[in-house]
């Protein structure tokens, strides 16, 4: 219970805006830092949301100890000895200004660079970085000492440090980035760092005034005020799952619903701003709120996003999730804030909530990919989340209670794997058993106020769903590794002659990768974004008479489709990041297009840019760059500096082929810049085909060459339809130093 502030407390709002201002300012820093390194170390590792998650595991680590150290700090030591302290390690932490990566960094590329990654964050911010994430509970422990007339309950403060991070982590995509070059960003953050410090010493300074006017130490924390066991794994399990569900979302969205880099910040924004509203004085009529709205909104979110997510468009099936993820966190978070003790245990609280996240962090990134082969802790997230609604631990208490909740979810089970397993000839029944579970899913919504039986149900429901969804799709293979969700189906379509036929398709996250039909005459004919009819089947059909002795370069293997046009005597080179792609490709089993086609192909495991520098110069007669991470190219191959090293690689006379098929980009904006400004020529041909071919799809395609006369055949073919690339203006060079997908989203 709180206790009524003494009179004489100082009710200075200075002091206020000095403590707020500083924990503003650490966390604004803080997710700068974030996006701005995540940038900077994606060229290195071909765009993965798999980086921006191993960064957040760093991050979150970092975290934990810069609490672990300020709880230590402040309950081991003075605060005369604390500031002391304090001020040493920030002097250290100036070594590593300004921030940026060591020089001649390499990833490895046999094995995962998961723990690479840490150590080059480690080394590259994380003194800074440490200093940043001590500012929270530090500086709120200091408030509590310095006699204002809120010091007894400074977890308002919190808010200021959210407020921070969200305008920071906002500011980045759309004010930030498009302004300012990463050389500039980061010596504007090293300028920002040394002015958080001034502020540290501010406060330092405030606390040591106020401590030499008033020389009363804490009193010690007796036996009865000790946190029991079980009051501190509640505030763990509260912290755990929300960072675990912010992970699995991001690496969810970004594999199964767009693969767009931009939208990496949008779950971490959510999450921040449950913070600010939580710890807010609006708290309790929002967290009552929210609790009676999850259960709510849990119908048609696992009724469209899980059991039939194909009737949505994928802005309203990302609107789902999101929401589903801010009602789920609101109610973990909210009660994480109802839970917060006196300013004693402050330290305590923060650390146990740190170490939470950072537990949660590391389950998805080590643990989770090593035992799914799917993003499965996702929906385990979901359902944990239910598990800790206001409720559980009364009805845990009572073991005739819970006993009787677990009843109907076991005799669910049980008549759902009886049906499973009695139906012969599931598709036919497919709509009867999509619209049971979705009456299962309705069913869920009346044990709202049974958190065990809720979250059995809904767990129930997704287990069944993946099930059935396993089955339908004809999965042959499925494999995850650090760069996403590879998987190899088997589908069927109609032939030429009306007859149905089986054919292979290659998946990364949602996104195909490449084709094939397994009929023996068809089995060597490119298909999909890479068919005959397509631009680049046009391209080497006009080109055959003068390619014969062509050396080829590709950036991006996926099934191996392209290796279909090589000639006998012809050299061709693929650059491929992932080696289970590698793996896949050439394994007959999948594909065949390697095996029959150019089996002594040379294969470069890698990031492309960086094989592609120890390469001889003028090499390749026709380079193809058609990497992407599910539906997105890796940023760094589109830069100017890209784009220069690919024709310091190619002939004079040779050409360049950039596949730009994108839901979501534009593409042929940034290569339009590239053409005007590097003096290039340049066709584009925005595919769709004319007849109903099997697999022959829309895909969108440029060629760029030094000379015009390189691509007149190209130009003057009657084979397709090639034009100019359209003019922009509204849209900066990208560079290494600069990129900005904002001003070509379409």
């Amino acid at each position: 219970m709180k206790q009524s502030p003494n009179p004489t407390t100082d009710r200075s709002l200075l002091l206020i805006f000095l403590f707020a201002g500083t924990l503003f300012t650490s966390a604004a820093l803080m997710f700068v830092l974030q996006p701005m390194f995540g940038k900077i170390l994606l060229p290195l590792l071909g765009g993965s949301p798999a980086v921006w998650n191993t960064c957040m595991v760093f991050y979150q680590s970092i975290l934990f100890l810069g609490y672990l150290y300020a709880h230590y700090l402040s309950t081991r030591l003075d605060h005369h000895k604390q500031i002391m302290v304090h001020v040493a390690v920030i002097v250290v932490s100036f070594l590593a200004l300004p921030v940026g990566l060591p020089e001649s960094v390499s990833p490895p590329t046999e094995s995962n660079p998961t723990f690479w990654l840490i150590g080059v964050l480690f080394l590259s911010i994380g003194l800074p970085f440490f200093v940043v994430s001590t500012t929270a509970p530090l500086i709120q422990k200091w408030f509590a000492n310095v006699g204002h007339h809120t010091s007894d309950d400074p977890y308002y403060l919190y808010a200021a440090s959210n407020i921070g991070s969200l305008i920071a982590l906002l500011s980045y995509p759309f004010v930030i980035e498009p302004n300012i070059g990463l050389a500039s960003q980061k010596s504007d953050w090293s300028v920002g760092f040394i002015v958080l410090c001034l502020l540290i010493a501010a406060c330092a300074f405030t606390l040591w005034k106020a401590q030499q006017a008033k020389e009363a130490a804490e009193e010690p924390i007796t036996q009865d005020d000790e946190l029991s066991l079980s009051t501190k794994l509640h505030w763990l399990a509260l912290a755990f799952v929300p960072s675990s569900l912010l992970l699995g979302l991001t690496t969810f969205i970004s594999t199964d619903i767009a693969s767009v880099p931009l939208l990496w910040i949008i779950p971490l924004t959510v999450y921040l701003l449950t913070f600010i509203i939580v710890f807010s004085k609006w708290h309790d009529k929002v967290h009552s709120l929210m609790v009676a709205l999850q259960p709510v909104v849990l119908l048609p979110f696992i009724a469209y996003s899980f059991i039939n997510p194909a009737v949505l468009p994928y802005w309203v099936d990302l609107g789902l999730h999101l929401t589903a993820f801010f009602l789920a966190v609101m109610v973990c978070h909210g009660e994480l804030a109802r839970l917060r003790p006196n300013t004693k245990h402050l330290t305590t609280y923060y650390l146990i909530m740190s170490f939470a996240g950072m537990l949660g962090g590391m389950f998805n990134t080590f643990v989770a990919p090593f035992i799914f082969n799917a993003v499965y802790e996702y929906p385990l997230m979901i359902v944990a989340a239910l598990l800790l609604r206001p409720g559980l631990i009364d009805s845990v208490r009572n073991r005739k209670v819970w006993l009787m909740q677990l009843i109907f979810p076991a005799l669910l089970v049980i008549v759902g794997l009886g049906l499973f397993f009695s139906i012969d000839d599931l598709p036919q029944y497919l709509d009867t058993i999509g619209v049971g579970l979705i009456l299962l899913a309705g069913l869920t919504y009346s044990f709202r106020a049974q958190p065990l039986t809720l979250a059995l149900l809904t767990g129930i429901l997704i287990f069944f769903t993946f099930g059935l969804h396993g089955l339908l799709s004809h999965t042959l293979y499925q494999e995850r590794t650090f760069f996403g969700v590879l998987s190899v189906r088997e589908s069927m379509l109609t032939d030429e002659q009306g007859q149905p036929e089986k054919y292979r398709e290659f998946y990364h996250g949602t996104t195909k990768h490449g084709a094939q039909r397994l009929a023996d005459k068809d089995s060597r004919t490119p298909s999909t974004y890479f068919s005959r009819q397509g631009p680049i089947g046009q391209l080497f059909s006009e080109y055959d008479k003068v390619n014969d002795n062509w050396v080829v370069g590709i950036i991006g293997l996926g099934a191996g489709t392209l290796s279909c046009y090589t000639k006998p005597q012809q050299s061709w080179t693929f650059y491929e990041l992932d080696p289970l792609v590698v793996d896949v490709a050439s394994n007959p089993t999948y594909f065949t297009f390697i095996s029959q086609c150019n089996p002594k192909m040379t294969m470069t495991v890698g990031d492309a840019r960086l094989s592609l520098e120890k390469e001889p110069d003028h090499k390749f007669d026709l380079f193809v760059v058609d990497a992407f991470s599910s539906d997105s190219i890796p940023t760094h191959l589109l830069t100017q500096e890209a784009i220069k090293l690919y024709f310091d690689k190619i002939k004079p006379d040779g050409i360049l082929a950039l596949h730009i098929t994108n839901r979501h980009l534009a593409l042929k904006k940034v290569l339009a810049v590239h053409e005007k400004q590097l003096q290039l020529s340049a066709l584009i041909q925005e595919f769709k085909p004319q007849q109903d071919i099997p697999l022959v799809v829309a895909t969108d395609w440029v060629v760029m060459a030094k000379k015009p006369e390189t691509l007149e055949l190209l130009r003057k073919s009657q084979l397709g339809n090639w034009q100019k690339l359209p003019v922009t203006f509204d849209v900066k060079p990208w560079t290494d130093d600069f990129t900005n997908i904002v001003t070509i989203w379409k």
